[in-house]
Parts: C-alpha cells; sequence; structure tokens
C-alpha cells in the first residue's frame, strides 16, 4: 500500500506500511503523546518489531514527508460477536506538531479506512478525549463513553 499526494509544490506525502527501520523515528513521535504513560523504549522495540513484521491484528502505517516520517497511526483488529466479524480500534494517531495542520492525520485515517474496508473489517473505531471535532469532520460520530482502568 503506497500513496502519494502532493501537499505543496516542493513536498510530497507517502503513506505506508510501517517498517522495521521506522523504528526510530515513530518512537519520537511516539513521545508527542501527552499520556499517562512514558515511552519505554525496550518494550516500544517488542511491539514495533511484530507489528512491522505483519502482525495481523495490528496495522501500522507512516506518513513520510520528503523522505522523512512526519506521522504514523496503529491500529488494532480483532474478532467480535456482536460485529459478525471483524473490528479495529485506531489506537494512536500522531503527527508531529511541526507538521499538522497539512492534511497527515486525515491522509493516515483515510488509509487506515481504505486497509480496514480491504481486509473485509465491519466497524473502525476511536477513543478521542481532545481531538473529537477531527474525527467528526472526518464523519465519525460519538456513541459511547471511553472508560480506562490502567493495572501497574
Amino acid at each position: 500500500m503506497s500513496i502519494t499526494e502532493a501537499t505543496s509544490p516542493t513536498s510530497q506525502v507517502v503513506v505506508r506500511p510501517a517498517r522495521a527501520n521506522d523504528a526510530d523515528a515513530v518512537f519520537l513521535l511516539l513521545q508527542e503523546l501527552e499520556e499517562s504513560y512514558l515511552p519505554d523504549r525496550p518494550a516500544f522495540d517488542l511491539t514495533f518489531d511484530a507489528f512491522a513484521s505483519g502482525d495481523a491484528n495490528a496495522l501500522v502505517l507512516v506518513a513520510e514527508v520528503d523522505g522523512a516520517v512526519r506521522g504514523y497511526a496503529l491500529t488494532t483488529i480483532t474478532r467480535l460477536l456482536y460485529t459478525n466479524g471483524t473490528s479495529a480500534h485506531l489506537q494512536e494517531l500522531v503527527v508531529e506538531s511541526t507538521a499538522q495542520g497539512n492534511g497527515i492525520g486525515s491522509m493516515l485515517v483515510e488509509s487506515i479506512e481504505r486497509e480496514c474496508r480491504e481486509r473485509g473489517v465491519r466497524q473502525l473505531t476511536v477513543a478521542s478525549r481532545r481531538s473529537a471535532g477531527f474525527y467528526e469532520r472526518l464523519g465519525y460520530l460519538s456513541t459511547a463513553d471511553f472508560l480506562k482502568r490502567t493495572f501497574d
């Protein structure tokens, strides 16, 4: 999968599946998330390697601008009883702060949606605390509250 779209006369955005050699760039982007977990490189490497090697239960796409990774999206895919098939959940979407506002996030979401359709996924969900307006502009509807419990 590769989607190339011009965003300016001099810039090209390419959305593609993540590769093992994207780990450093994705780890830097992960640190831009304002979450309660501090990124742990050994734990990240273990998980990223599994996803980048083609784990069928996950999809990681990266967005390159002029050859540099500026964003990524992580989606998990699982079978559910009530959907009569597979369901996907967009777990993480990060665009480098200096590259935001240029359509990269939308391109990543559209690419995730396209891949989900190709895989026969029945629904794509996303939880968002601060970005609901972004997803609503892309056609998402609020259907539930998202609650979380963490375990140490």
